[in-house]
C-alpha cells in the first residue's frame, strides 16, 4: 500500500462515526453525513487526486489516484451526493472552461455546494447521443445568446441541481457529431421546466424530464469550442467511465462475499464463472491504467463498461436464486437487485457499448 493510500485510509476512518460500520444501511442514506464528507474530502485533497489542491486534489500520480477510487469503494466511503458534478461536469469545466468559467464554477461543484446535471439523452434518441435533436439556435451572428428549445430525459437530479451541462445542435447542416455544442445551463432560466420521474425503486438519484421553451443561454456559456460538444462528452464521460469500473467491481466482490458460503453446488458453477470474471474486470481496469500512462490508445474503456455492468447483474441475479423464496422478502437484496439493473444504461447502454466493441474494436461491419 503507498503512502497516499495509507494515508487516505487513516483521513477516512478518522472522519467516519464511530458506529459507521455497525449502521451502514442508515448511513448509506445519510445525505448529511454525504455532504459533509464530500466538503470534507475536497478540503483534505481526496476529490480528484490527480489535480492541485486548490481543484480539490493533491497533484497525485494516476496510479495512486486510482488506488485512492478503490480503496474508498472497499472502505464503502459515503455516496457523493451529486456524483456527476465531481466525476463528469468538473473533468469537462477544468479541461475546456474558459478562466472565467473555471473560477466561477468549479469550487462550488467540487465542494458540493451547487449541483450538476448532465443534459445529454433524449427521448427519440435514446443511447445515440449524436441523433440529439435539441436546439440552440443564434437569432443572428452577433446574439450574444442561443435560444434553445427541446426536451431531454433520464436527466438524473435535475429538480435538485443548479448547473446542466447542456448539449444541444448548434448546426444542423453539419454531420451529426460534428454540430453539437455544449452549453452551460442555468436551470433557474426562465423556460425551463423539471418533471421528476416515478421510479421503480427506492433511490436518492430520481431521474428526470428536462423541458426547454425558448431559453436563453449567454454565448458566454459555451464549454469548449461551438460545434465541438463531442469531444467535451468524449473527454467527460472517459473519467466517469473509470469511476463506473471501480464502483461496479466492488459492488460484485460486496455481493459475491456474501454468496460464498452456499452448498448448493448449481450455484457454486455460477459463482465459480463470476469469481472470475471479477478478476478480469479488475486485471482489465489495470491494464487500461497502464496504456493510459504509456500514451496508448486504450479499447479497454468500452470493454470495462459492459463487462462490469453484466457481471454486477449476474451477481445479484445469482444471489436472489441462492437466497430461493426469501428473496422476494427480503428488502436488502431487492434493491441489490433493481439498482443493478440501471447498470447496464448509465454511462452508455450496453446495447451501444455492444455495436462499439464490435465495429470499432473488432472491425465488424455496421448492421
Amino acid at each position: 500500500m503507498t503512502a497516499p493510500v495509507s494515508e487516505f485510509r487513516e483521513w477516512l476512518t478518522t472522519f467516519l462515526p464511530g458506529d459507521y460500520y455497525e449502521r451502514y444501511r442508515q448511513y448509506r442514506w445519510d445525505i448529511r453525513l454525504r455532504r459533509e464528507y464530500q466538503r470534507a474530502a475536497f478540503e483534505a485533497g481526496w476529490i480528484q487526486p490527480t489535480w492541485p489542491r486548490e481543484h480539490g486534489g493533491r497533484s497525485l500520480s494516476l496510479r495512486d489516484a486510482m488506488e485512492i477510487r478503490i480503496q474508498a469503494a472497499l472502505c464503502s466511503a459515503p455516496k457523493l451526493p451529486n456524483i456527476a458534478g465531481p466525476n463528469v461536469a468538473a473533468p469537462g469545466i477544468r479541461q475546456f472552461g474558459t478562466p472565467e468559467q473555471i473560477d466561477r464554477l468549479l469550487v462550488p461543484l467540487l465542494r458540493g455546494d451547487e449541483w450538476w446535471a448532465l443534459g445529454m439523452s433524449e427521448p427519440e434518441a435514446g443511447s445515440d447521443f449524436a441523433g440529439l435533436r435539441t436546439r440552440a439556435d443564434r437569432d443572428d451572428p452577433n446574439s450574444k445568446v442561443f435560444r434553445v428549445n427541446g426536451q431531454k430525459i433520464w436527466t438524473t437530479q435535475a429538480h435538485e441541481s443548479r448547473w446542466c451541462t447542456l448539449y444541444a445542435r448548434t448546426d444542423p447542416d453539419a454531420p451529426k457529431h460534428r454540430g453539437i455544442s455544449c452549453l452551460i445551463l442555468d436551470l433557474h432560466s426562465p423556460g425551463v421546466r423539471i418533471e421528476p420521474i416515478r421510479m421503480a425503486s427506492a433511490s436518492d438519484e430520481t431521474f428526470c424530464e428536462v423541458f426547454l421553451d425558448d431559453v436563453e443561454v449567454p454565448v458566454d456559456n459555451l464549454l469548449g469550442p461551438c460545434n465541438g460538444g463531442w469531444n467535451v462528452a468524449l473527454a467527460s464521460l472517459h473519467h466517469e467511465r473509470q469511476m463506473i469500473w471501480v464502483m461496479n467491481w466492488v459492488e460484485i466482490k460486496r455481493g459475491l462475499a456474501a454468496l460464498q458460503s452456499t452448498r448448493d453446488p448449481d450455484i457454486y458453477a455460477e459463482l465459480g464463472s463470476l469469481l472470475a470474471d471479477a478478476e478480469a474486470l479488475r486485471a482489465t481496469g489495470y491494464r487500461a491504467l497502464s496504456n493510459e500512462l504509456a500514451g496508448r490508445t486504450s479499447p479497454e474503456a468500452d470493454i470495462l463498461k459492459l463487462l462490469g455492468s453484466v457481471t454486477l447483474q449476474r451477481v445479484w441475479e445469482l444471489g436472489a436464486a441462492a437466497a430461493g423464496p426469501a428473496s422476494a422478502g427480503d428488502a436488502d437484496l431487492l434493491f441489490e437487485r433493481q439498482d443493478a439493473l440501471a447498470a447496464t444504461i448509465y454511462g452508455g447502454t450496453s446495447e451501444v457499448q455492444r455495436n462499439i466493441i464490435a465495429e470499432r474494436l473488432l472491425g465488424l461491419p455496421k448492421g
